[in-house]
């Protein structure tokens, strides 16, 4: 069986886990094809993997597995042809992100970004902050990566709210974003980008949110409307905190780059040391269930 993985740093992390009748090669898009496409089995593509990173399937018909290294996988919806399973990521960046988000706030709130800026010209920019202690969260996205944040945020005395599409124990329906908004002072978004999600916040969201309000974005860039954020933050009356932009990377003459109440990282919540261990943990446990003929885990549906 041939499988595709997409980092060189993979093949002694995999190895160790397979049969010698598992032939492991490293497709680089950008490299070409290591061998015959057709007669791939197994495929990991590459991390962050855009819509021209698919043409390549229509050259594997022995295809029969795609492991995303994503939690998302709008970019894969719709391309993979039937009796082809596609599995997302989920749990590999679990951690990471949770982490970028409270870097984000805490470095929002406490104006980290003054103070580098500040720094670099050495200058001693004494100023007061606000701070992450009694303020209301509202988690929009409960999946395990809202989970993770809403347990580290336990610690620093805060009021969390978690919101998903369905409401269970501890979470509240999505439908009940709008009455949820203007208590919050911190609104984090976590969710996939769907059809449903696209454009969640827009112009009206972002009305309904208090004044002094922060956005944190850990999601995808679409899932805010930019036009309307970057008129929002103009006021001055709310802040954000980006890691993912719409469209993605940000021109270099966006006004968001600019704006003093803006956070902005280049899509990096991810992109950890630890990222491949635990990507390929994941790989390997795929593929002894694939060659074992079970059940596939993350197995992405009709949305994500």
């Amino acid at each position: 069986m041939k499988v595709w993985i997409p980092h060189p740093e993979g093949l002694p992390l995999l190895a160790p886990h397979l049969p010698p009748d598992v032939r492991i090669e490293v497709f680089i898009p950008d490299a070409g094809p290591p061998s015959d496409p057709a007669t791939v089995r197994f495929w990991v593509p590459p991390f962050l993997a855009t819509a021209e990173v698919t043409e390549v399937l229509a050259r594997m018909p022995g295809l029969r597995v795609v492991q995303l290294l994503t939690a998302g996988s709008e970019v894969w919806l719709g391309r993979v042809s039937e009796g082809v399973v596609l599995c997302h990521g989920q749990g590999i960046h679990t951690s990471a992100t949770a982490e970028w988000v409270l870097t984000a706030m805490l470095g929002y709130l406490r104006r980290f970004p003054r103070f580098a800026r500040a720094q670099s010209r050495g200058l001693w920019d004494y100023a007061p902050t606000d701070e992450l202690a009694g303020k209301r969260v509202l988690i929009i996205g409960a999946g395990d990566i809202g989970q993770a944040v809403a347990t580290r945020l336990l610690p620093f005395q805060v009021e969390i709210t978690m919101v998903a599409r369905r409401a269970r124990p501890g979470v509240l329906p999505a439908e009940q974003v709008p009455q949820l908004l203007p208590e919050a002072d911190v609104v984090v978004l976590l969710v996939p980008l769907t059809d449903s999600t696209r454009g969640m916040a827009d112009a009206r969201f972002l009305r309904l949110m208090r004044d002094g309000a922060l956005l944190v974005n850990a999601a995808r860039g679409p899932v805010v409307e930019t036009a309307a954020l970057t008129e929002a933050l103009a006021t001055g009356r709310i802040g954000a905190a980006l890691d993912v932009t719409d469209p993605e990377p940000l021109p270099a003459d966006h006004p968001l780059w600019t704006m003093p109440n803006v956070l902005l990282t280049p899509h990096v919540a991810a992109s950890v040391a630890g990222m491949l261990p635990r990507a390929y943990r994941l790989v390997a446990e795929q593929l002894r269930r694939h060659l074992a003929g079970e059940a596939l885990a993350n197995l992405v549906g009709r949305d994500y």
